[in-house]
């Protein structure tokens, strides 16, 4: 028989412990438990409780996602409406030429090119020389014929006494009687006459029938004039008040004549011609009221011609300039507004987004009643003290999160431009 003790090799002596057991091979493996547990208990800390890097990388997520946008204010007030776009001509009430009323030199210019005159102001004078020998003349005359007057009244007292003693025939009285009355019609005449020439020495006198302003000198002094020149000697014309003649459609007078009629004084702002210029917040060059209406509708353009009236103190309007009117019609009280920008136009509806205290959008339908400018009347849909939104309107949705950002330099407070979204529902 093999014996079974010689068979089995004898334990290594490296692999038993202290006390001769095997155990210097273990401790790895409890190392390795050890760190695995370890790394369970941190991943379920770290999964209960966000970092606060990871709370800032959340934050600057969700402020990427809002959208930039700008506001504008839901109020309550006064809306005027106006007739805008009125291409005018400013036209002066009174325009003179002064024409010599006599012939004569042009001896004195009493006004500069360009000066303001006031009604009786002498603007020019002529030599009165001839025009005084005239008038001695006249009255030489009328001298001499009141004198054979009063020889012919002599002599009809005479032939009454000599009729009543029947010593001339009646009919030398009557001719005696005729020729008193033809030497006093002579005696007007000569009066006349003289009346004339006191006439012709006023007219040397040239003085302004009006006030206005002066234009250029059509004659100098010295030059022989007459009353036939057709150029005449200045033109004058009235600045201080002026007009503005506009044409409106003929689709406006319903609101515009009965008015009119009833005597109401309908306001009329004079703009620069300059369309870049005629913006919301121009400031009008002069303002005033209708004067009247033309009498007729011109077939050609469907329109009717308006004359109103401008004091002009400031001269601010130029006779024959183009300026762009604006009347006024009517005046809305008490309305709701919203910012023209705000305003969109759908499919179905005309909306606008509000801007709700969580920072994101709500989608209104809203009821237009006027569109004045930068300003939309609306029934229905929002309430004063909202904030709607103005610019950014491509990129919102219902409940999207909108960021306010600063309006650009020169921008008005509150509004902007709209940049599209007007084909949602």
């Amino acid at each position: 028989m093999t014996d079974s003790s010689a068979a089995t090799p004898p334990p290594d002596p490296s692999a038993l412990g202290p006390a001769g057991r095997p155990g210097r091979r273990l401790w790895p493996w409890l190392l390795l438990a050890v760190l695995a547990g370890g790394a369970y208990m941190a991943h379920k800390w770290w999964v209960a409780t966000p970092s606060a890097s990871s709370a800032a990388t959340s934050n600057r997520a969700d402020s990427a996602r809002a959208v930039p946008v700008l506001t504008g204010q839901v109020q309550r007030r006064d809306v005027k409406v106006y007739l805008s776009g009125l291409l005018g001509t400013v036209v002066a009430l009174n325009t003179v030429t002064i024409h010599t009323r006599v012939d004569g030199q042009l001896e004195k210019v009493g006004f500069r090119e360009g000066e303001f005159v006031h009604e009786g102001d002498v603007l020019a004078e002529l030599d009165p020389r001839p025009f005084e020998v005239q008038l001695e003349q006249a009255k030489g005359q009328k001298v001499r014929d009141d004198a054979t007057l009063a020889n012919a009244k002599l002599d009809l007292e005479r032939y009454k006494v000599l009729f009543a003693q029947d010593s001339v025939a009646k009919q030398q009285l009557d001719t005696q009687v005729a020729t008193v009355a033809q030497d006093e019609g002579v005696l007007v005449s000569d009066q006349a006459a003289i009346d004339t020439a006191n006439l012709n020495l006023t007219y040397c006198h040239i003085t302004s029938p009006l006030t206005g302003r002066i234009g250029l000198r059509l004659v100098d002094p010295g030059n022989i004039v007459h009353a036939a020149d057709t150029n005449g000697l200045l033109v004058i014309t009235q600045v201080q008040p002026i007009s503005v003649v506009f044409p409106i459609s003929e689709d406006a007078l319903p609101q515009v004549v009965p008015k009119v009629r009833a005597g109401v004084r309908l306001e009329v702002d004079a703009f620069d011609r300059d369309p870049a210029k005629l913006t919301p917040q121009a400031t009008p060059l002069a303002t005033g009221t209708v004067l009247t209406l033309d009498n007729q509708v011109d077939t050609t353009t469907s329109t009717v011609r308006v004359r109103a009236v401008f004091p002009n103190t400031n001269e601010a309007l130029f006779p024959n300039q183009f300026v762009n009117a604006r009347l006024l019609i009517d005046t809305l009280h008490n309305v709701v507004v919203v910012p023209s920008a705000a305003v969109q136009k759908g499919a179905q509806a005309t909306y606008v987004f509000v801007i709700k205290p969580d920072n994101t959008v709500d989608m209104r339908t809203v009821a237009v009643q006027l569109t004045q400018a930068d300003d939309t009347v609306v029934s229905s849909g929002v309430s004063p003290g909202e904030t709607v939104v103005t610019d950014g309107l491509d990129k919102l949705q219902p409940g999207t999160h909108v960021q306010l950002r600063p309006a650009a330099a020169g921008a008005s407070k509150g509004t902007g431009t709209s940049s599209g979204g007007g084909d949602r529902p």
